[in-house]
């Protein structure tokens, strides 16, 4: 018997191509991201639209469009990593722990959060150098960080109430303290570690770091 061949297909012959759904919202997060590596690596005056729009799937143009130009997109980074932290701090679920444990819990997090994003420290770095003019230009940032005010705010109330925390300090102060301390050891460990040859990033030393920078801030809760 026989087989027969199939047919081949004519050369001008084209195959059914499917269109692609254009999604505004992805190019805007695609953009965000790249941006938020340019602004970290090189800075608000030494980032620039171009190489932003080269490493995207859009254009310059599109992101002028999305953004209104570079401040506006400079903010929308800092937006963007400030409302990252805030929503994992909201899913820690601390208002579940005792007060001691949450407060622990709360400068643990910031600890480790802070390595895991060096970006986020260098950009709340760079935003200092220009003296957070872009960031107060900002309707979002503002009540977006009132959350963490309010949650350590709870915390330390719980506390008193049970008679484990004593210090009369302001919830302010305390994430002040707890921002510090943690955000020190990423934003200072190359210098610090060539000057004192202490290694910030082994896993040892981070451990230790990170339950000192805890047994601080409860000690002062506990003490104060």
């Amino acid at each position: 018997m026989v087989q027969k061949s199939k047919p081949k297909p004519k050369p001008n012959a084209k195959r059914p191509t499917r269109s692609r759904k254009y999604d505004p919202e992805e190019s805007k997060r695609d953009i965000l991201s790249v941006a938020t590596k340019e602004f970290a690596k090189y800075g608000y005056n030494g980032a620039r639209i171009d190489a932003i729009a080269a490493g995207t799937s859009t254009t310059k143009r599109m992101i002028y469009y999305y953004f209104g130009g570079k401040e506006r997109l400079y903010i929308a980074v800092l937006e963007q990593e400030y409302t990252k932290i805030r929503s994992y701090e909201s899913g820690l679920k601390l208002e579940s722990l005792e007060p001691e444990q949450a407060i622990r819990r709360l400068t643990e997090f910031t600890f480790d959060y802070d390595h895991a994003h060096p970006d986020f420290v260098r950009l709340v770095a760079i935003e200092n150098i220009h003296h957070a003019r872009h960031l107060a230009k900002s309707s979002v940032i503002r009540g977006v960080n009132a959350t963490i005010i309010e949650t350590i705010d709870a915390i330390m109330k719980r506390g008193r109430r049970k008679g484990v925390f004593h210090a009369s300090v302001r919830a302010v102060d305390v994430h002040m303290l707890m921002s510090a301390l943690c955000f020190f050891h990423v934003s200072n460990l190359h210098t610090f570690g060539a000057i004192f040859r202490r290694d910030f990033l082994s896993l040892s030393v981070r451990k230790t770091h990170k339950r000192m920078v805890a047994d601080f801030v409860v000690h002062l809760l506990k003490n104060g």
